[in-house]
C-alpha cells in the first residue's frame, strides 16, 4: 500500500519546493479527525484527534497541526503545505441536521430545485416519492439577467428587505441566494448577500 507521501510524489501532486518543511493532510469527520503529516526529514506521522473538544481545542486540524509540528499555540500557524478534506458538511446533509433556510430566487423559479431534471428511477411508479428540498422556506426576488449579464430587471432592494425581514421573524438565520445566471455574473447575489448580512443573516 502505497502511503500518503509515496502516491502525491508519484502523481506530481505536490510542489517539490515544499519539500524542506512540514506537509499535512487531514481529513475531518463528524467524530474523528485524522491526520497524516510528512515531516521535513521525510518521517510520517499519523494523529486522530476529536473533531469537537472544546474544552481542549477550538479546531482539531489547527491542534494537530501544531502538536505534531511542535507549533505555540499564541502564534499563527506557519505556512504549511495542507491538504484537507471532510465529510461535516455530507453527513449534515444526509442527517438533515442544517439550519432552517431561506432561499432567495429569481422570480418565476421558486420551483425549479423542487421540480429537478424530472429524473424517474421508476418509470411507472404510482406514486413518486420526492425527497425532502433542503430549503425550509422560498422568497421570489424581482431581478433578472440575461445571459451576457444585461440587467433586465433590477434588484428590488425593498422587497428584498421585507422577504428577509419576515424570515428573520420565523427564526431563519441562515440563507441561499440562487439567481438567474448568477454563476456568472454575481452583482446581484453579492447585493442581496450584503442585504442579508446587514439584517442579520449568519
Amino acid at each position: 500500500m502505497n502511503t500518503p507521501a509515496q502516491f502525491l510524489s508519484s502523481k506530481n501532486d505536490y510542489d517539490s519546493t515544499d519539500s524542506g518543511s512540514w506537509q499535512f493532510w487531514i481529513d475531518r469527520g463528524g467524530t474523528f479527525t485524522d491526520i497524516v503529516a510528512l515531516a521535513p526529514s521525510g518521517e510520517l506521522i499519523t494523529r486522530k484527534l476529536l473533531s469537537e473538544n472544546p474544552s481542549q481545542y477550538a479546531d482539531a486540524a489547527v491542534e494537530g497541526i501544531r502538536r505534531i509540528a511542535g507549533e505555540d499555540q499564541s502564534t499563527p500557524l506557519s505556512p504549511f503545505l495542507i491538504r484537507m478534506g471532510t465529510t461535516v458538511a455530507t453527513n449534515a446533509l444526509l442527517e438533515r441536521k442544517g439550519d432552517p433556510t431561506l432561499l432567495l430566487i429569481t422570480r418565476g423559479f421558486a420551483d425549479a430545485l423542487r421540480i429537478g431534471y424530472q429524473n424517474r428511477p421508476l418509470l411507472f411508479a404510482l406514486q413518486v416519492q420526492l425527497p425532502d428540498m433542503l430549503y425550509s422556506s422560498v422568497l421570489e426576488v424581482q431581478e433578472r439577467l440575461g445571459a451576457c449579464g444585461k440587467v433586465l430587471q433590477p434588484l428590488n432592494s425593498t422587497e428584498i428587505i421585507a422577504g428577509m425581514q419576515s424570515a428573520l421573524q420565523q427564526g431563519i438565520r441562515s440563507i441561499a441566494i440562487v439567481f438567474m445566471h448568477g454563476y456568472r455574473y454575481s452583482q446581484h447575489e453579492a447585493e442581496a448577500a450584503t442585504l442579508a448580512r446587514q439584517l442579520g443573516f449568519t
